[in-house]
């Protein structure tokens, strides 16, 4: 077997948010000083070969409609932006996942993607556009959303450092997200993330670290989680806590940025050979082998409907009109269920 042992670093980013596409070139030159800097900084040991920015480190979705989004903010990929990446990773022979853009595509002209992009010394590898926006707040467009969607939600590039799979945020609570990229066959899961107080990366709640380390040990993967570290001044109304970590496959912390706002790289090893090994050998706790997929009939049902797009883009209020309705679906799944369940026991 191939030893492949390397460093990642994950990069958080405090920069100010771009309100017009034709400041985010700031973000991008700043974001290229960090790759060097995280490069130069491991030299001595072992070299980083991977290295991730957080969710908006190129722009956030300020504007609370898609129609000002398009006009301001969206741009298409590959674009500027992941061109003077690419000259970077092939520079250093890295790979870099992106920070989000928020990404225009002509076959889908009434969507927005909160996208994040592989990037390796060829170019963009592949790109992964956010399953689950933030909803009500976020406005962009899910691809669930779109009748026909005919790529792959959950890509995942099998490269020289191994196969690695990305998604954004919010997506990570919902562990069929990653369950679905690691049987896609991820061995490094990418966390590209603003996740903000008081849900961040401190007791008493700590849901970063705590859903890191849980879907990391229940797909036996890497989990590399970068998260934005802006100030409240930058992205306000919230604060952004960073914490930034790297998890190894039974959910041990290799690496936690000190929380807090503020620019930060940590870097941590990673040994897809050893994970490679422990997926081959292993017999007690592989939970992606062991997994009764028939058993749960609740993806039998549709629970947040994508019909609501049918009359025109997402908005704060569509969304909280489309959340009150899944509500309603979900209770009555469980209702049914219930109702059965005693009428079987009544039986007995």
């Amino acid at each position: 077997m191939e030893h492949i042992r390397y460093s990642v670093a994950t990069c958080q980013t405090d920069l100010p948010n771009p309100t017009d596409r034709s400041q985010m070139h700031i973000n991008t030159t700043r974001m290229l000083e960090m790759v060097d800097s995280a490069v130069t900084g491991s030299m001595p040991f072992l070299p980083v070969r991977l290295v991730v920015f957080p969710e908006f480190a190129h722009a956030a979705p300020v504007y609370q409609t898609v129609a000002e989004l398009r006009k301001k903010l969206t741009v298409p990929i590959p674009n500027e932006h992941t061109e003077k990446l690419t000259a970077k990773a092939r520079e250093h022979n890295v790979y870099i996942q992106t920070g989000t853009m928020l990404e225009e595509d002509p076959k889908y002209p009434a969507a927005v993607f909160n996208t994040s992009c592989l990037i390796g010394p060829a170019g963009v590898l592949c790109k992964y556009r956010k399953i689950n926006p933030w909803i009500p707040f976020e406005v962009h467009t899910s691809p669930h959303d779109i009748p026909d969607y005919d790529e792959e939600f959950f890509p995942v590039a099998d490269t020289s450092i191994g196969r690695l799979g990305c998604a954004i945020c919010y997506d990570w609570l919902f562990p069929e997200v990653l369950r679905q990229l690691t049987a896609n066959g991820a061995e490094v899961l990418i966390r590209v993330s603003a996740y903000m107080d008081p849900w961040g990366a401190t007791e008493p709640m700590a849901w970063w670290t705590i859903i890191n380390r849980a879907r990391a040990l229940e797909n036996l993967s890497y989990v590399v989680a970068a998260n934005q570290g802006a100030s409240l001044r930058h992205y306000p109304p919230y604060s952004w806590p960073g914490g930034s970590q790297v998890v190894d496959f039974d959910g041990r912390l290799l690496a936690e940025a000190s929380p807090g706002p503020g620019e930060r790289i940590v870097v941590a090893p990673l040994d897809i050979s050893a994970l490679r090994h422990e997926r081959q050998s292993r017999i007690g706790h592989h939970m992606p082998a062991q997994l009764r997929t028939e058993v749960y009939d609740v993806y039998q049902h549709a629970a947040y409907s994508s019909q609501h797009l049918k009359d025109g883009p997402s908005s704060y209020t569509k969304n909280q009109q489309n959340i009150k309705a899944s509500k309603q679906a979900f209770a009555d799944h469980h209702d049914s269920h219930l109702q059965k369940t005693a009428n079987i026991t009544k039986d007995i």
